[in-house]
């Protein structure tokens, strides 16, 4: 997936550095939490969340394999819903992560408030909320989260900004002008046009104060 994930811009715009302490929202199969486990290293942790729909829904037996890989050895598995994904231990995180998944939390019917707010939570004053997400058409805001698995950046920005959090920056490596959004970018149902959706990427910063 590295040719449409462009993991290496991705982690430069995160700046996960070694012997960070990060959790991944929505985890899935592990494909993020094994590039963040390897960028903070052995000094570092990584919490991997996902909640029982998507466990149960396809990423039990692959992620299960992909942390018994040895690079896997920091990084804690969490089993977690949404509204409350991180556990207690999980404390002044220096990054919490949402790649792909922040449109889910919407049709599955999550408390967005209230998970935003436990990122906040979670994190050390000055830490990031980076999420990347598929962008959906002008004016759709959440219509498009279930059918086409996309959601409008506005939207997504302003919930956050709500919980507290601050806009820092934004990344253009996963934009793709061309994109029609008019397909359904879902892993299971994008075919050949997986990798190739308009994504953004967009960071926030838990103020100091």
């Amino acid at each position: 997936m590295d040719a449409g994930r462009k993991p290496l811009a991705l982690l430069a715009f995160m700046d996960v550095k070694l012997g960070m302490k990060v959790a991944d929202l929505g985890a899935g199969t592990g494909y993020t939490t094994e590039l963040l486990a390897r960028s903070v290293g052995s000094t570092g942790v990584v919490y991997a969340q996902n909640n029982q729909f998507i466990l149960e829904r396809f990423a039990e037996k692959p992620l299960t394999a992909r942390l018994a890989k040895p690079v896997m050895a920091h990084v804690v598995r969490v089993d977690r819903e949404f509204d409350d994904p991180l556990p207690p231990a999980a404390t002044n995180l220096d990054l919490v992560v949402n790649v792909l998944f922040y449109h889910d939390t919407v049709w599955m019917g999550v408390d967005r408030p209230r998970m935003n707010a436990a990122v906040l939570a979670a994190l050390k004053p000055g830490g990031a909320y980076v999420i990347v997400d598929h962008e959906a058409k002008s004016g759709r805001g959440v219509g498009d989260v279930k059918t086409l698995h996309r959601i409008e950046e506005a939207v997504l920005r302003k919930e956050v900004e709500a919980a507290g959090f601050r806009f820092e920056s934004a990344n253009d490596a996963l934009r793709n002008p061309a994109d029609t959004k008019d397909w359904n970018a879902s892993p299971s149902a994008a075919g050949d046009k997986r990798g190739t959706s308009d994504r953004f990427a967009i960071k926030f910063v838990k103020p100091a104060s």
